[in-house]
């Protein structure tokens, strides 16, 4: 094992993060412009009593501006199968298409046939650093037996089942 000082060498630090693999989700929530929808993969759940869990957009990003301070959102932990949703995502904000949307009563856009399914109430935003910690109150949950798609090291990866 290299050590080295993160503050010094930062792709030395994202390589060492790379070595954790991460569950793949979609974050959706309603716009003015319409639904918009980014693929994450800084999802953690953070509480039981109340039910909360996290996610957290880089600040560079275009989209950031759509998911800070949105009252509702929806996180979407995707299946093995749902790499291309993954893609239509990373690339486009409005990637909805060809896929089974609905709305919720918040009008928060809702992808069917994931893995798992967190709709959320904001509870609390924290800066940290380049990034935002967006803490969710779980209004509603659903999940279903499966596979996740996982990212690790820069590449996609797969359980055998």
């Amino acid at each position: 094992m290299n050590a080295f000082d993160p503050t010094q060498d930062a792709r030395a630090f994202r390589d060492a993060l790379g070595a954790y693999a991460t569950g793949v989700t979609v974050v959706t929530v309603p716009s003015a412009d319409g639904p918009i929808g980014i693929t994450a993969n800084s999802f953690a759940s953070v509480s039981l009593d109340p039910p909360l869990v996290l996610w957290s957009p880089a600040k560079s990003s275009k989209r950031f501006n759509y998911f800070t301070g949105a009252k509702h959102f929806a996180i979407h932990v995707l299946d093995a199968h749902q790499k291309q949703l993954c893609d239509g995502f990373t690339k486009n904000k409005s990637a909805f298409d060809g896929f089974d949307v609905s709305m919720n009563e918040n009008n928060v856009p809702l992808i069917e046939g994931c893995l798992a399914r967190f709709e959320c109430s904001l509870h609390a935003e924290h800066d940290a650093g380049d990034h935002t910690i967006i803490i969710g109150q779980v209004t509603r949950a659903q999940s279903r037996d499966g596979l996740p798609l996982l990212f690790q090291s820069g590449k996609f990866v797969s359980l055998k089942g």
